[in-house]
């Protein structure tokens, strides 16, 4: 569907990324998060009398979320956040360490402006989606509840490069989750890709890497980074789980893990096998865990047994009293040459056998 409305626009000659907005206020109770943004808290909204008795210990959290069916969600109103995901899975961590963020972000409102607002765009019921911004919305609610206002930016209909915006707004924000720049990336990429197979479509050519920068609004350099980033899925996943490195240091990373990979196996081109390998080192890196080497077995090259006999007589005798003059006993099994000495003279004598 996408793909078709890019074709649509291209043909009718519209620009992309230029759409109109303007701030204004904007009730909380107006507004709903991205349903498909799963960066963010599975969130339900809590009218501010409730909340009020709940921070009044007069309703208990129990009762909250039997009134809202919180289970699996995050309760947000004034002065209260409540975490009702499965205890200590994977996802209540997460959401445990975005309501510390949101707290602290709903403190700060309390005493100052916010500086860069929340972005929305008009639904057809008369409501508003967040565009970018989730936190942001959320902490004010925490701050100012529910049933109030505040300013937004807003804009005019809903941007059709919707990803690309979104990675736009949010990517010079450096108290973002470092998980939410690089999916917000992959997104913006999977809609650049579709815009450029409508281009082609239309007859037109890609965007070359310099427009696809500019359309994402950052530097050379910035996107480099990202697609080096971006080119192991394991990555993504652990900053998704927490991981506290720097971009820089697991670009090093990456880099260094795939180039030892590329001197030890030189091939014009790594295929899906090799990416799986340089995918687990750099798993076993970031876990701090050293692949253990594996104990390589000697191998013996020994003379082939040459007649039937000779292969009954070593299978069903004590080769070791055959008068070989072979000292068995005093043999260094460790010494490979003296060990292979011993079975080559083994074999000639079974070999000259009738």
């Amino acid at each position: 569907m996408l793909e078709q409305m890019l074709l649509n626009n291209l043909n009718n000659k519209e620009q992309f990324n230029d759409e109109s907005f303007e701030y204004k206020s904007v009730f909380f109770s107006s507004v709903v998060p991205d349903p498909t943004n799963g960066r963010f808290l599975p969130s339900i909204f809590v009218d501010d009398e409730h909340a009020r008795l709940f921070v009044a210990r007069k309703l208990s959290k129990a009762q909250l979320i039997k009134l809202y069916h919180g289970e699996e969600h995050v309760l947000i109103g004034k002065s209260i956040i409540i975490n009702c995901l499965t205890r200590d899975t994977d996802d209540w961590k997460r959401a445990a360490h975005t309501i510390e963020s949101i707290i602290e972000l709903g403190a700060n409102i309390s005493v100052s402006e916010m500086i860069q607002v929340p972005t929305l765009f008009p639904l057809h019921d008369g409501t508003y989606q967040i565009l970018t911004g989730h936190r942001r919305f959320f902490a004010l609610i925490y701050a100012k509840g529910y049933g109030a206002a505040a300013q937004f930016k807003v804009y005019d209909s809903k941007p059709l490069l919707i990803k690309v915006k979104q990675f736009q707004e949010n990517a010079s924000r450096e108290d973002l989750p470092k998980y939410g720049k690089l999916q917000a990336f992959v997104n913006a990429s999977t809609e650049i890709e579709q815009l450029n197979k409508a281009r082609m479509l239309s007859g037109m050519s890609r965007l070359t890497v310099r427009e696809i920068v500019s359309t994402l609004s950052i530097s050379m350099g910035a996107y480099d980074n990202y697609n080096v980033l971006v080119r192991y899925p394991i990555v993504i996943k652990a900053y998704e789980n927490g991981c506290s490195y720097s971009f820089i240091k697991m670009k090093k990373l990456i880099l260094s893990v795939e180039a030892d990979y590329k001197q030890k196996h030189p091939k014009p081109h790594l295929n899906v096998q090799d990416k799986k390998e340089i995918s687990e080192q750099i798993e076993q890196q970031i876990l701090g865990i050293k692949k253990q080497p594996q104990k390589t077995v000697p191998s013996f090259n020994i003379q082939s047994l040459n007649s039937a006999n000779a292969l009954k007589v070593l299978l069903t005798q004590d080769v070791t009293k055959l008068d070989i003059q072979i000292e068995w006993n005093e043999l260094d099994w460790n010494d490979k040459k003296m060990v292979t000495g011993a079975l080559n003279k083994l074999v000639e004598h079974l070999n000259q056998l009738q």
